[in-house]
């Protein structure tokens, strides 16, 4: 019988719909500002990339290498880039459009109290954002979660279980 290995498809839609739901939960609760919260929904993405390295050395009974680990979990990282990529894009346009003004006007306030721009300075520099929001938002995405994928990707397969078996050593000469 053969055995049966989760795909990273599967595994990167449970850990997107975590972040998801942690999110709208973040969202509702008032605490969508709260960037340690926010932040620490870091620890949901990075614990779900090392899950899914285990769980796929698990799976394969530990008949794997630390390219395959790796891979795995890289693929589990794309996929919930794609994701939220699409989550998020459909959140600005459609589910939450006050977000963006919401957040232009938190950060135009810590701009002002920061006391470092001048009043015409923080009215060019909250307006690009304003224009570039969405690509600014894509771009912290893609590259964010990368970065967080691959590092994740590494210590996944670096701590999962490894007994390879050559293919080979079995082999009649």
């Amino acid at each position: 019988m053969e055995t049966k290995v989760t795909t990273p498809l599967v595994k990167g839609l449970i850990i997107s719909l975590l972040l998801i739901i942690y999110g709208l939960i973040l969202r509702f609760t008032g605490q969508s500002q709260n960037m340690a919260l926010v932040y620490s929904g870091t620890i949901i993405f990075v614990a779900g990339i090392i899950w899914a390295c285990a769980n796929y050395s698990q799976q394969l009974k530990a008949n794997v290498t630390f390219g395959n680990e790796f891979a795995h979990g890289f693929k589990t990282s794309a996929v919930i880039i794609a994701i939220m990529l699409i989550y998020t894009i459909i959140s600005i346009k459609f589910l939450f459009p006050e977000m963006v003004n919401q957040s232009i006007a938190i950060t135009r306030q810590k701009l002002e109290q920061s006391g470092k721009m001048s009043d015409s300075q923080i009215d060019s520099y909250v307006s690009t954002v304003k224009d570039h929001f969405m690509l600014i938002a894509v771009a912290n995405i893609i590259i964010g979660f990368a970065i967080i994928g691959l590092i994740s990707s590494l210590i996944g397969a670096a701590i999962a279980k490894k007994k390879p078996r050559d293919p080979f050593g079995n082999q009649p000469i």
